[in-house]
C-alpha cells in the first residue's frame, strides 16, 4: 500500500479522510458533477500551461495498468535524455507522486513545477511541493528549483491564447524548503495511519486546510448528529470546535450566553434560545420606504471558466447567458414576468443587454439578492456594447440588496441557520416555494449544463430539457424574491 501526493493531502485535511480512502472507500462521497466539472476546467488549464515547456515529453496514464508502469516509463525518458518530462511518476518504497512537470538540469538536478488552476499560490500547494521533494530527493536527485504555475486572474482574452500570458510562474523554493521537517513528520503519521486497521478519530476538531466544510458532509453520514447541534453554528471553525469540546458543549442549548462568538452567530443562537424569530419591523420598513415602484426582480446565470470562452473575459469572469426578470407595477399589482435564455455558442451579452432595455424602464427599484454580483456583471455587459453603458449604469444606480433585510439582521430566524443565502431563507419564510424538486436546483449545476449543452455542445439529447430546466429554476429564483418582498411586506 503505497501513500501518494493526493492521499497525502487528504490525510493533512484530515486523518480519518485518508484511511477511508484506503480502508472504507465507499463511506466516501462520490465526486459529484459540478466537482468533477472543476477538475476538467483545472485538466484544460494544465494542457495550456503545458505548453509552456518546449521539448518536453509527456507521460502520463489512462488507466491502473499504465499508472503502475508509469515509473519505469519515467526511468526510460530520463535515460533517452528527455530534459523535460510531463506527468512521470516516482516512487520510493511506501512514497510515490506524479509531478506536473520537471525539468532535468543535470543527472542529479531537477527544477520541479505544480500547475494548479487557483489565482494563486496556496499554503496547500507549499504541502503538496514539499512531498514530491521529498519523495524526489529520497531517490538521489537534487531539487534546484521548486515553482508554482497558476492562474493570470489579470489576463483578458484576445484572440488565441498565449500561455506566457495567462500563466504565472512563482519560485517557492523557499517557502517549501521550510515545510521539509514537517513534512517528513507528517509523511510517517500518515503512513502509520494507513497502516492501521482503526479508523482515526473522525472528529471534525482535526481538519486542516480549510477542509472543515467538506468533510462535515462526510462526518454527518458516519456519526449520527442530532438537531441543533453546535455542526449547525453559522461560520463554525475549528478553534470553536475545539473551544465548545473543552467545556463539552454538544448543542446550541448548551451554548453559555456569556460564550465569546461572533454577531451573526449570536444572531442565531439568540433567536433559537428564544424559539422565535427576532423581527426589526423599524428598519424593515425603512428598507421597504426606500424602494421605489415599479419594482424589477432580477436574477442571472453566467458562465465562467478558467480559460475564458470569449474575447473580452478573464479567466472565472462571470458573463450572464440568462435572466429571469418579474415586475411589480404597484402595491398588490399584477405581476408580469420576462425571461431572456441564450441558446447558442456565440457570446450572449449583445442579446441580454438587448433584451432587458426592452423590459426595464428609467423609474424603478431594482431588486436583486446579493447585488454585488449582479452589479459586477453589469459591469461586464456594459464593456461589450459602447452605447448600452448609460443604460448599464442607470441600472446599477437603482439596484437594492433585498439580501440586506436578512443579512443585516432585521429578521432573523435560528433556521436560517445563520445564512442569508436566498436558498437558507426561502423555504423558512416561504415553505410553499422550494428548489427541492427541481432538475436543477442551484446555480453550480446551471452554469455547468448550461456551458456542456450550448457552449460545448457535449448533450446534443439532453439539450431542450437542459434548456426547460433552467427557465424553470432562473424563475423560480425571482418569484421567491417577489414572495419574501411580499413577506417582509405583510409583517405588523
Amino acid at each position: 500500500m503505497q501513500l501518494s501526493k493526493s492521499d497525502y493531502m487528504l490525510f493533512l485535511k484530515h486523518p480519518a479522510w485518508l484511511w477511508l480512502k484506503k480502508h472504507d472507500k465507499y463511506k466516501l462521497p462520490p465526486i459529484d458533477p459540478n466537482t468533477q466539472a472543476m477538475f476538467d476546467a483545472g485538466h484544460l488549464f494544465e494542457t495550456i500551461a503545458e505548453q509552456l515547456f518546449e521539448n518536453s515529453i509527456k507521460l502520463g496514464f489512462d488507466n491502473y495498468d499504465d499508472y503502475l508502469a508509469l515509473p519505469d516509463k519515467t526511468i526510460s525518458a530520463i535515460a533517452e535524455n528527455h530534459n523535460i518530462i510531463l506527468q512521470g511518476r516516482f516512487e520510493k518504497d511506501s512514497l510515490t507522486c506524479i509531478c506536473d512537470a520537471i525539468e532535468i538540469i543535470d543527472q542529479t538536478t531537477i527544477d520541479l513545477y505544480e500547475i494548479k488552476s487557483s489565482t494563486r499560490v496556496k499554503i496547500e500547494h507549499y504541502y503538496d511541493l514539499c512531498f514530491q521533494m521529498i519523495v524526489l530527493e529520497s531517490l538521489g536527485y537534487k531539487v534546484r528549483n521548486i515553482s508554482v504555475i497558476h492562474v493570470n486572474n489579470k489576463f483578458v482574452k484576445n484572440g488565441p491564447i498565449n500561455p506566457t500570458d495567462i500563466a504565472i510562474t512563482v519560485d517557492v523554493t523557499e517557502e517549501v524548503r521550510k515545510l521539509t521537517m514537517t513534512t517528513n513528520h507528517h509523511i510517517k503519521k500518515a503512513l502509520d495511519v494507513m497502516s492501521s486497521l482503526k479508523c482515526p478519530d473522525i472528529s471534525p476538531v482535526h481538519c486542516r486546510l480549510g477542509s472543515l466544510s467538506e468533510w462535515l458532509d462526510i462526518y454527518k453520514k458516519l456519526s449520527p448528529v442530532d438537531q441543533n447541534s453546535i455542526y449547525d453554528l453559522y461560520l463554525l471553525n475549528v478553534p470553536l470546535i475545539a473551544k465548545f469540546n473543552s467545556s463539552h458543549i454538544e448543542k446550541l442549548s448548551q451554548i453559555p450566553d456569556d460564550f465569546p462568538l461572533a454577531e451573526k452567530q449570536l444572531r442565531q443562537l439568540n433567536s433559537f434560545k428564544l424559539n422565535q424569530p427576532i423581527i426589526n419591523l423599524a428598519k424593515i420598513k425603512k428598507f421597504l420606504d426606500s424602494l421605489s415602484f415599479p419594482l424589477y426582480f432580477l436574477d442571472y446565470e453566467t458562465l465562467a471558466s478558467v480559460i475564458p470562452s470569449f474575447d473580452g473575459l478573464r479567466p472565472y469572469q462571470q458573463l450572464p447567458f440568462q435572466y429571469s426578470l418579474h415586475i411589480l407595477d404597484k402595491p398588490n399589482g399584477k405581476l408580469k414576468h420576462f425571461e431572456y435564455l441564450h441558446t447558442s455558442n456565440d457570446n450572449p451579452a449583445k442579446y441580454v443587454v438587448d433584451n432587458l432595455k426592452n423590459q426595464i424602464q428609467d423609474k424603478g427599484s431594482i431588486l436583486t439578492w446579493n447585488m454585488s454580483f449582479e452589479k459586477n456583471c453589469n459591469l461586464l455587459l456594459a464593456t461589450y456594447s459602447a452605447d448600452s453603458k448609460p443604460f448599464i449604469n442607470d441600472i446599477n444606480s437603482r439596484i437594492q440588496d433585498l439580501m440586506i433585510p436578512f443579512s443585516e439582521g432585521y429578521y432573523i430566524d435560528s433556521a436560517f441557520k445563520g445564512s442569508a443565502s436566498l436558498k437558507n431563507v426561502l423555504p423558512v419564510i416561504v415553505p410553499e416555494l422550494s428548489y427541492k424538486d427541481l432538475e436543477i436546483a442551484e446555480g453550480g449545476s446551471a452554469q455547468r449544463l448550461w456551458m456542456e449543452a450550448v457552449l460545448d455542445d457535449k448533450r446534443p439529447d439532453q439539450k431542450q430539457q437542459i434548456l426547460d430546466n433552467l427557465l424553470i429554476y432562473c424563475k423560480l429564483d425571482t418569484l421567491a424574491m417577489v414572495e419574501i418582498y411580499n413577506f417582509l411586506s405583510n409583517l405588523k
